[in-house]
Order: C-alpha cells, then sequence, then structure tokens
C-alpha cells in the first residue's frame, strides 16, 4: 500500500445514517485515518442528520476535521452546536481545492 501519511482526503457526504452509501464512506474515512491520512468532511442535505451520529463523533474523535453546512442544518431544524463546524460551500470549496483526492458519497 502506498504510503498516505499526510494527504488528505475530502469526503462530501449528503446521505443521512440510514442511507446505503453511509457505512461505505465510513469505511473509506476510516481506512484513511488507519493509513494516517487528513481527513475533511463536509455534511450537506441530509448528510447534515449524520453530524451527531456516534459513527461521525467517533471519526472527528480520531482526528477528522468535520463541517456541517449550517444552512441544511436550519432547513431540517436541527441545532448548529459543537458537534462540528458549521460553515457554509465556501468552506465546502475550500475542502475540495485542498485536497489530494475528494469523493462524495
Amino acid at each position: 500500500m502506498a504510503d498516505l501519511a499526510g494527504k488528505k482526503l475530502g469526503v462530501l457526504l449528503t446521505t443521512a445514517p440510514a442511507h446505503p452509501n453511509f457505512r461505505p464512506a465510513l469505511a473509506l474515512m476510516n481506512a484513511a485515518l488507519d493509513a494516517r491520512a487528513r481527513v475533511y468532511l463536509y455534511c450537506v442535505d441530509d448528510g447534515v442528520r449524520a453530524v451527531a451520529s456516534p459513527e461521525v463523533q467517533a471519526l472527528k474523535a480520531r482526528g477528522a476535521s468535520l463541517f456541517g453546512c449550517a444552512y441544511g442544518a436550519h432547513r431540517r431544524n436541527m441545532p448548529v452546536d459543537d458537534s462540528a463546524a458549521w460553515s457554509g460551500l465556501t468552506v465546502l470549496a475550500d475542502v475540495v481545492g485542498s485536497t489530494d483526492r475528494f469523493v462524495s458519497f
């Protein structure tokens, strides 16, 4: 396996935890963290529902940078708290532009 230490992986999550894409996204991010890559997760649309999930909070605890779309949270009547860095799409653009690889689920 290639040395991924220091590489940056950006992930856009648009699905809620019940969606079939949630588990593969988690597996990818955990594998990247295991390989010592830096992970940047931006949750938007129904993905904001995943921010408070134990699985996503565990990624944050492991060192992943966790961002949530504040507008998406407000539209879904969800609290904007310290579970993520709540922001706008400008931050998403920064993640896309500054990572070595970017994927979306």
